[in-house]
């Protein structure tokens, strides 16, 4: 019987992870993939956009509420959706958004393990900004692992999936996609990935109840539930090869 995406998580008991071999860079999306979405952290930047957005354009909580959601899912971004539609300026927003408390995350001494054992350059793209980026890479204690941070701002406010973003990342950093592996909590974010050659890994919420086994997930070269077990596999494939 064939697997359907629901059981293809690899565990750490996986023997092999294919297609490894070539990978250079390890390019990592930041919330809610280096941290877990239980964390809450994002919770707090999403209570934020609903309030800037409802002095912003002087609605009520509900509705500001409906506004973050319908431009999340139109645009890409919420900030996309404003700045479109609404002509706002980006820093204020940002800066507001993101101005939470990164204490609620903590520090795992197997991931910074794990990070530390995997070969080659690792890379954070990101839709947030990278003032974000940094807190949180400070908050877990993994900020030395990585080489370069690529945000929203560098990215002209385009945010993934749109496919020029993709290539604008590979730009600035000289990533060659068939080197390259992504990882992302967003399966709808590693299409563009798979198109131009990325291996992509999507670390899978551990409570999805938005999944339905009829999406295609067939971009989707690796699932896991959980980052740090699929990096010490990945080190001993990379260690036998």
């Amino acid at each position: 019987m064939s697997q359907t995406p629901l059981d293809r998580a690899e565990t750490p008991d996986s023997p092999h992870l294919p297609g490894l071999e070539r990978i250079q860079d390890w390019i990592f999306d930041l919330d809610n993939t280096l941290y877990p979405a239980t964390s809450n952290l994002f919770s707090q930047v999403d209570q934020r956009m609903k309030a800037f957005i409802s002095e912003f354009l002087g609605v009520d909580p509900h509705r500001a509420f409906e506004i973050q959601k319908q431009y999340y899912h139109e645009y890409g971004t919420t900030l996309r959706g404003l700045m479109l539609n609404h002509g706002m300026e980006p820093d204020e927003f940002l800066a507001y958004v993101h101005d939470i408390d990164h204490s609620v995350l903590e520090p795992r001494a197997e991931l910074d393990a794990a990070l530390t054992a995997l070969p080659g350059r690792k890379l954070i793209f990101t839709n947030g900004s990278e003032k974000h980026a940094e807190d949180v890479l400070a908050a877990l204690k993994l900020a030395h692992h990585f080489d370069g941070i690529f945000d929203i701002a560098a990215a002209n406010y385009i945010p993934k999936p749109q496919p020029e973003t993709y290539q604008a990342m590979i730009d600035r950093f000289g990533v060659t996609a068939a080197e390259s592996a992504f990882f992302e909590d967003s399966a709808a974010n590693l299409k563009p990935a798979a198109e131009i050659g990325m291996t992509t890994v999507w670390v899978r919420p551990k409570d999805a109840p938005w999944f339905k086994q009829s999406h295609d997930l067939s971009h989707c070269h690796h699932i896991t539930d959980d980052l740090v077990p699929w990096l010490d596999a990945a080190v001993r494939t990379l260690g036998k090869r």
